[in-house]
């Protein structure tokens, strides 16, 4: 079973870091098999900025390349690029020397400066394959003109980071089969261990209504010594539509 530290987190009262976590939940016998980072987009754009193309000419010696000054908001730099659809003017994602880029297809590459047929070049304008935010290769990305230059590329395109727990779950701990059950067990170890009165925190809920409507299934417990309360409840008129994005990351994480 995984689990997203970060959900984990929103029904804890108080921070804990992740390796903590993982050796509580080992200890309360739910064993974290594996711990693994998660990025919506692999390396989160760690080291690209937005950036404006102020500068376009021919490179003097290659017919393909061109010779680019690039304003990244705190300085100028020289930039060669290759892309034929690079333009004075263009709001771009620059990669500076020492950044790991993560191209779709191939391994990982560390920029540096470098000399490019006599011409020095500080980094990378990037196409969007080479930074996997998309499939093209048809040129550099061109981000729309009201783009704040400077900015990281990880907050223009939000990246998603999460810690994904691969716990060792056996069928009779039906009660950790839900982030919010996990997170009440760690609540008990931090309660005894911290000698904290620390419980979790229930998720959001409104807007259950009856609207005086009588339920289509009722609940009788015969047994209440056995089983002191059984609850249910009935949903209708539900639309179906897309999952919000929020969702969407949590389950792909």
């Amino acid at each position: 079973m995984t689990i997203s530290y970060n959900w984990l987190s929103e029904y804890l009262p108080t921070k804990v870091e992740p390796e903590k976590l993982s050796k509580i939940l080992t200890s309360i016998g739910l064993e974290v098999e594996s711990l693994e980072k998660y990025e919506s987009i692999k390396g989160g754009l760690n080291g690209l900025i937005t950036a404006e193309i102020i500068e376009c000419e021919k490179h003097p010696d290659a017919d393909k390349l061109k010779v680019t000054k690039v304003n990244t908001g705190t300085e100028i730099l020289q930039v060669v690029c290759g892309a034929p659809n690079a333009a004075a003017g263009q709001k771009v994602i620059l990669a500076l020397p020492g950044t790991t880029i993560y191209p779709l297809e191939g391994e990982p590459i560390t920029l540096k400066k470098a000399k490019i047929r006599g011409v020095e070049s500080n980094g990378m304008i990037c196409a969007e394959d080479e930074i996997g935010t998309g499939i093209s290769h048809d040129g550099i990305m061109v981000l729309p003109e009201d783009t704040v230059v400077g900015q990281p590329a990880s907050a223009l395109f939000k990246v998603y980071e999460d810690v994904v727990f691969e716990i060792g779950l056996t069928p009779n701990r039906m009660d950790a089969m839900s982030h919010l059950g996990v997170a009440k067990d760690i609540c008990a170890w931090l309660s005894h261990h911290d000698k904290k009165g620390t419980t979790a925190v229930l998720p959001y809920k409104n807007g259950f209504k009856s609207n005086g409507q009588p339920a289509p299934v009722t609940v009788a417990v015969e047994n209440t010594k056995d089983c002191p309360r059984y609850a249910g409840i009935s949903i209708s008129d539900i639309t179906v539509g897309e999952s919000p994005e929020w969702l969407k990351r949590r389950l792909q994480a």
